[in-house]
């Protein structure tokens, strides 16, 4: 891959306070760490000039899975090929809760696995979903080292 894409983060909920810069660099220093561990070629991707990750409520992921997954209620991220990673805080900050992280760390999560999917990775399978997992986890291990 020769030039990266540009990742934007944009704040489009009022539920939760996030740092956009800080989430726009991680967001930007993840996706080569992701690219390395592709799952598949990726030539489409390649074209992408820039990836957004936006970060809704419950309310407005909850239209979003119904709408494209046809599923009810909300869930942490959806990840649409052309270049859109949708994340929501809200769910993110009951996760965090739940398995006793930072909110921020759950939304990062939520990137990472973002990026990935639209580097070919699929957790539909449990297998697929293992080498998710691990990838996610490197990902994260290597950024949190780095800081």
């Amino acid at each position: 891959m020769s030039v990266l894409p540009n990742i934007r983060v944009q704040n489009a909920q009022r539920k939760l306070r996030v740092d956009v810069k800080k989430l726009e660099l991680f967001a930007n220093r993840a996706f080569p760490d992701c690219c390395r561990l592709q799952a598949a070629k990726v030539d489409d991707i390649c074209d992408l000039r820039e990836i957004d990750v936006i970060l809704v409520s419950d309310q407005r992921m909850a239209e979003l899975h119904r709408k494209f997954m046809n599923i009810a209620g909300p869930t942490d991220v959806l990840t649409f090929q052309h270049g859109e990673i949708v994340v929501s805080v809200e769910t993110a900050q009951e996760n965090a809760t739940r398995f006793g992280c930072a909110t921020e760390d759950e939304i990062q999560l939520y990137i990472v696995h973002g990026l990935l999917h639209l580097l070919g990775f699929n957790d539909q399978t449990s297998r697929g979903a293992r080498t998710m997992e691990s990838s996610q986890q490197r990902v994260l291990k290597a950024l949190r080292v780095s800081d």
